[in-house]
């Protein structure tokens, strides 16, 4: 399995893939370290985890170095997303036994109650984008609980999904309730059937759900998924237009566009139109393109060849049904995956910018002339990820995120981001469940009802 940098195009890193029998030897480890691990305290359990935090935050340097290496992330956002997996570790070690305390329940019993049990080992299969925190985010909440965990991470990051491992067993947890498989995306479903695998949880791209979803709903195992985007964003004719245009850009440029949270349409209310326009324009073109360990860049390259080439066929394929082109738009040349930042307007149904999630720092305007044409266009999509309102009037804005926009968070005056005290997901083909929060751990542990008379 190899790891290729791309900015380079040079191999960063070669390992070996585990063959079947090891993963099922791996699987049966896993499962026995949880026969110990689900009866130990919250005290200790807290104690490990706050451990792992310490180690990230000791450890960022390098940990971002080989995130930055193996997919491209600037340096700076890798050090920022290192520093978010050691908080998530602390909130889930100061607050998870609170989350997985018996919940009383008044009825003719003379006691009843829900109590939380761990449910065994809980399968991760995660994506590149972001290939610390989208990890964490599972770990940390599914150790506390007194689950095991097994990671299926992406193929570009090998590494990364190395040195998690070696994270967690630094930080003094016992061996075997944290483990790593290299192994390709075929044999995920071989994984989900081997009975003692409880649940598994996905981040990724919605035909990658769909096929992991299936696989564990035909042997009846629980499954999360959090999936694509194309998360809109409507600016009011009352919003604080510069404000809007930079937070919008960067959201629209935040790793690179390749965030399934990224704002990706911006729906902009006639009026104010115009103005947005050069404002969001010259925010896109102040991003600086280069070496993605310099300081000074702010725009990295994408995280491989091959998904530029799909995202400049979207742009390509939008432009010949009708798009107009703003800016950007081109392959640079030379051995990096760089995109520049597009940005299209007139975008239309039929047009890959319409429907499609655009993995990559392209976005597409609208004008609109009325707020039902603006969440007309913004629920026009099989997605259900985030959304975005920039406007003075909080009143309305409420009443749209409430009761308007179709999504599994709304951001007002602020671009979408996760925060493990709020839980995290979408509905429709954005996937189902919730990650972080109380929410979010209480999605893989048995919700068991006692009843005593």
């Amino acid at each position: 399995m190899k790891a290729i940098n791309p900015y380079t195009g040079k191999i960063c890193g070669t390992y070996p893939r585990h063959t079947e029998k090891e993963v099922h030897q791996i699987i049966g480890k896993v499962d026995l370290a949880w026969k110990s691990w689900k009866t130990s305290p919250f005290s200790e359990r807290s104690k490990l985890m706050i451990r792992l935090s310490e180690l990230l935050i000791e450890k960022k340097d390098w940990l971002s170095e080989l995130i930055t290496n193996e997919m491209g992330k600037v340096r700076k956002e890798a050090i920022a997303e290192v520093e978010k997996c050691a908080l998530v570790c602390r909130y889930y070690a100061e607050n998870a036994e609170q989350f997985l305390a018996r919940e009383e329940i008044k009825t003719d019993a003379s006691s009843s109650y829900v109590s939380f049990q761990p449910i065994g080992i809980v399968l991760a299969v995660m994506p590149w984008n972001f290939p610390f925190w989208q990890v964490f985010r599972f770990l940390a909440p599914a150790l506390m609980a007194g689950n095991t965990g097994l990671l299926k991470h992406a193929s570009n990051v090998p590494g990364c999904a190395l040195a998690i491992e070696q994270m967690v067993e630094e930080a003094g947890f016992p061996a075997n309730v944290f483990r790593s498989l290299l192994v390709g995306g075929s044999e995920v479903k071989v994984i989900i059937e081997n009975p003692l695998v409880k649940a598994v949880t996905l981040t990724g791209s919605t035909p990658a759900g769909k096929a992991v979803a299936g696989a564990a709903g035909s042997v009846l195992k629980k499954s999360v998924l959090e999936l694509g985007g194309s998360d809109p964003y409507l600016i009011m004719g009352d919003a604080n237009i510069e404000e809007a245009a930079r937070l919008c850009a960067a959201s629209r440029l935040l790793n690179a566009g390749q965030s399934c949270i990224g704002a990706k349409r911006f729906i902009v209310m006639d009026e104010v139109y115009d103005q947005f326009k050069d404002e969001f324009l010259k925010q896109m073109q102040a991003a600086v393109l280069g070496d993605p360990m310099n300081e000074q860049t702010t725009l990295g390259p994408l995280a491989r060849t091959d998904l530029r080439e799909e995202l400049h066929q979207q742009v390509t394929q939008s432009i010949r049904l009708g798009a107009d082109l703003l800016c950007g738009g081109f392959l640079p040349e030379g051995e990096a995956a760089f995109y520049p930042p597009t940005v299209l307007e007139n975008v239309s149904t039929g047009m890959p910018a319409y429907h499609e999630e655009l993995f990559g720092p392209v976005a597409s305007l609208f004008r609109v002339y009325s707020v039902d044409q603006a969440i007309l266009i913004a629920n026009d999509t099989v997605f259900g990820l985030g959304a975005g309102i920039f406007t003075r009037d909080m009143e309305m804005a409420q009443k749209l995120a409430e009761n308007g926009l179709e999504a599994g968070c709304v951001f007002v005056n602020d671009f979408v981001k996760s925060d493990p005290r709020l839980p995290f997901g979408g509905v429709k083909e954005s996937g189902y469940g919730r990650e972080l929060s109380l929410v979010g751990i209480r999605e893989f542990v048995n919700q068991k009802t006692i009843v005593l008379k």
